[in-house]
């Protein structure tokens, strides 16, 4: 690879603001925040939801069912 043109890869925390759950996977997304995990410091990113929460991959879904007027 050409060095000087790809975005730095690293491990980066990501934090599922609505259960307060941290999972830890490689990625190039920018930060500014930090967290220190098990005495590591890794880049953080803060989502508002992730498929640990979201109702489509939790099966908490709900469906509305419309009654058609006659």
């Amino acid at each position: 690879m050409k060095k000087g043109i790809h975005p730095e890869y690293r491990e980066v925390a990501f934090i599922d603001l609505s259960i307060n759950q941290t999972f830890i996977i490689r990625s190039s997304v920018q930060t500014r925040e930090t967290v220190e995990i098990d005495g590591v410091t890794y880049p953080m990113f803060k989502l508002d939801t992730s498929s640990a929460s979201h109702p489509f991959y939790t099966g908490a879904q709900t469906r509305i069912v419309e009654a058609v007027p006659r």
